[in-house]
């Protein structure tokens, strides 16, 4: 067993154009005094971090790494989730989707989806230059329209779905696998890929792909009445990176799992900050000791009530707290006894 990395944190909901959250350097300060030990960086924002750049010059990586060594601090992943996004774009979703991508290629459906392949292929090759083992991200979804089964699906609706974002996909497995790097798609609602089951279906169509894996968010797993401690015992081996974020799900006389159109306040099924929620981190964090998971415990911060900063302060030392420092000896090794295998025998009577 190893014990987990952490507290890391996931940048995307904190950068901003204001001091400290608009440069690397300044929010990698204000990281490391809260606590934490490690940050994933969103790869889209160029306040912080450049794509093309880092895929080209190992200097630059370096200067990356540098930069956050100063401040105490690793490189947890990188984020490609809104380029991920756009691999798979249902046409219904264009308008709303059309801002995750550059100015160039937005209003052109073919040619953003384009743009987003060769930005996960960037990113394949910028991780293994900053000696990353793991990449976050979204799968997209062409069959999200169609999740709840009325009007009823043509037959073969969902598997024609599911075939076309597989060969989407299989060629940028490939360039993350020439690098070395596995892929944690963030099972999510809103991506084809959001359940075990959905999960499956991808993996089975790109023949098992040893980097197609697994971001665990136990979050959108309460908000869809999922068992996430079932959930790892099923997919541990397949889980690559670790988001930490909390929710609750309190259904009325009103609404429940869909919502009823209202907004994230009032929503039956709500994110929350950490320990604010229903989550059960101690049993998570036993499973993930337990299933020697092999890399970091990022807060991904997102709360309808609480304030981000209030939030980010909190989260470090939650963390810590449910890190397991993992054994290396049994506990009842007092009492044990020895190696003797004649002994053994004669317990058998043999």
């Amino acid at each position: 067993m190893r014990t987990i990395k952490g507290p890391g944190i996931f940048l995307a909901q904190f950068a901003g154009d204001a001091a400290p959250f608009n440069s690397l350097d300044a929010i990698a300060g204000w990281v490391a005094g809260l606590g934490y030990k490690g940050v994933q960086i969103p790869s889209w924002d160029q306040r912080l971090f450049d794509l093309s750049k880092a895929a080209e010059s190992q200097d630059y990586c370096d200067e990356v790494l540098g930069t956050l060594a100063r401040h105490g601090l690793a490189l947890t992943e990188l984020s490609t989730h809104l380029q991920g996004q756009l691999v798979a774009v249902h046409p219904a979703y264009d308008a709303q989707f059309d801002g995750f991508a550059a100015p160039a290629v937005r209003g052109n459906p073919a040619a953003r989806q384009e743009w987003a392949v060769a930005q996960l292929k960037l990113a394949a090759v910028a991780s293994r230059r900053l000696g990353l083992t793991a990449h976050a991200s979204f799968s997209g979804a062409l069959a999200w329209p169609y999740l709840y089964p009325w009007p009823q699906r043509p037959a073969g609706l969902v598997e024609d779905a599911f075939d076309e974002l597989a060969r989407r996909w299989r060629p940028i497995l490939d360039v993350f696998d020439e690098n070395g790097v596995d892929i944690g798609f963030e099972l999510h609602p809103g991506e084809d890929l959001h359940d075990g089951v959905t999960f499956e279906m991808f993996l089975d169509r790109v023949g098992n792909h040893p980097r197609a894996n697994i971001l665990y968010d136990p979050s959108h797993f309460v908000l869809q009445q999922l068992d996430y401690l079932a959930f790892l015992d099923l997919y541990h081996a397949r889980i690559k990176c670790f988001h930490v974020k909390d929710a609750e799900f309190r259904p009325n006389g009103r609404s429940g799992v869909y919502g009823g159109y209202q907004g994230w306040v009032d929503r039956p099924g709500r994110f929350r900050s950490l320990g604010d929620g229903q989550v059960d981190f101690a049993a998570i964090f036993a499973k993930m000791a337990q299933y020697d998971f092999p890399g970091w415990a990022v807060l991904e911060w997102e709360c309808a009530l609480k304030h981000p900063e209030a939030g980010a302060a909190e989260g470090a030392p939650f963390i810590d707290r449910h890190i397991i420092r993992v054994t290396e000896k049994a506990f009842d090794d007092f009492a044990a006894a020895g190696a003797d295998r004649a002994l053994n025998r004669r317990l058998m009577g043999l």
